[in-house]
């Protein structure tokens, strides 16, 4: 059989069949495919990409670089930031570009990125810009990469709570597949809501390799019924400061939802006939419970038979209060798997609390039932610590010499560990 020819352009070059490609890659990419959808729908588009390098996010300037002489030909500008204040306020003027009917392209899309505590440091141009909202056929992306356990930041960062407060709409992609299509998602879901859409980026997505499908065509994106306000949701040109938080939180953010569930952006993805263990995840996280439970040998067919089921929230603002209760309802328990905060326990409580006795199930994340800590809040977890909590979760209703010895194995891991010393790191 005839080998197929491959080149390291392809990546940037190639339309069909399977391309391998990193997570900072992927990025690059993403814009280009939006390029090609506009071009396929008969939209005369270009696009703007602008930032600040900063651990997880130190490579994607590289990559942009490294493919300049495929961006023009897609239409796309980029121009490093000379700080994040700065890229974000240019990525807000691309959405003003066809406010005044003398515009080259019916729209510009945006791409805003910086680490965790660029986010920070931005707050008021990217509040600014969210507020004032993004164009028709243009939409901005903000690409946070977060660094949960502080390895090349000096500050933790978890960007969930910051675009909960700025009221921006926000994905978290699992795999390097997940951010070409969350990529594609964000800007339509910027386009249809009107507000900018807010991307989160971990070291274990953003720096992985992986096969993806390279048709630009291949997501089939549904713009759902929407009743918006007689004069839409779109950046506007005198517009008045105090009509814009009505719009965002009475229009954009709910228009988000309608796009979301349209999408099912939100989605169960371990079934069971007979469920009776939730567990609920976003991002890399639902990653490493798919991983957890192959540690304890629980394949998918397994995990059906027993009743552990699993929805991953790749919207996790606005949180969606429906599909968990949905989700839940019956259960005997949900297991919250997330990073860092409390930002979706307590949401899922709350989206739980008035369903009846009998319908109700339990709700545990941070702690067990019994107040013990059952995932660490600080620094950063994987699998193996997921593997432990799920062994104990389940224990009194199934166990196995398997899961007895992977949890002593894990168990007498963690102890050695604790027993290390850390490496002291100073910083002058």
């Amino acid at each position: 059989m005839p080998l197929t020819a491959l080149s390291l352009d392809d990546k940037y070059q190639s339309e069909q069949g399977r391309i391998y490609l990193t997570g900072s890659q992927a990025l690059v990419r993403v814009a280009m495919l939006q390029y090609l959808r506009d071009q396929t729908a008969g939209l005369n588009t270009a696009s703007f990409i602008s930032g600040y390098r900063g651990s997880p996010m130190h490579n994607i300037d590289k990559e942009l670089w490294r493919a300049n002489r495929f961006l023009a030909e897609r239409a796309i500008h980029f121009v490093p930031g000379i700080n994040e204040d700065l890229a974000a306020t240019a990525c807000l003027g691309t959405q003003q570009s066809s406010m005044f009917g003398d515009s080259t392209h019916d729209g510009v899309f945006a791409m805003w990125y910086g680490k965790g505590p660029g986010l920070d440091r931005s707050i008021d141009a990217v509040r600014h810009g969210n507020m004032i909202g993004s164009s028709q056929h243009g939409g901005v992306l903000a690409v946070v990469g977060d660094d949960h356990a502080m390895k090349s930041t000096d500050v933790p960062a978890a960007s969930e709570t910051m675009f909960a407060d700025l009221q921006m709409p926000m994905l978290y992609p699992a795999s390097v597949q997940e951010i070409i299509d969350f990529g594609l998602y964000g800007w339509a879901m910027s386009r249809f809501s009107g507000a900018w859409t807010g991307f989160k980026i971990v070291a274990d997505t953003v720096d992985a390799a992986a096969p993806v499908d390279g048709d630009p065509h291949r997501l089939k994106i549904i713009l759902p019924e929407f009743e918006f306000p007689e004069d839409g949701v779109h950046i506007r040109a005198g517009d008045r400061w105090n009509f814009q938080e009505t719009r965002l939180r009475q229009f954009k953010l709910p228009a988000a939802m309608a796009f979301a569930r349209a999408n099912n952006l939100n989605r169960v993805v371990m079934q069971s006939p007979s469920p009776r263990i939730g567990v609920i995840s976003s991002g890399k996280a639902a990653v490493d419970v798919q991983q957890a439970l192959m540690e304890l040998g629980i394949d998918g067919d397994q995990a059906a038979d027993l009743g552990i089921v699993m929805l991953q929230m790749g919207m996790p603002f606005p949180f969606d209060g429906d599909a968990v209760r949905d989700f839940g309802a019956g259960l005997e328990e949900v297991v919250v798997v997330e990073e860092k905060r409390r930002f979706m326990e307590s949401r899922v409580r709350d989206a739980l609390y008035d369903l009846p006795d009998g319908r109700r199930p339990r709700v545990v994340g941070r702690q067990d039932d019994e107040g013990r800590e059952m995932l660490p809040g600080c620094g950063e977890f994987g699998a193996e610590e997921i593997a432990r909590a799920l062994a104990r979760r389940i224990a009194h209703f199934h166990t196995s010499e398997r899961i007895t010895a992977r949890i002593d194995f894990l168990e007498a891991k963690a102890g050695r560990a604790a027993q290390r010393q850390e490496m002291s790191v100073n910083r002058i």
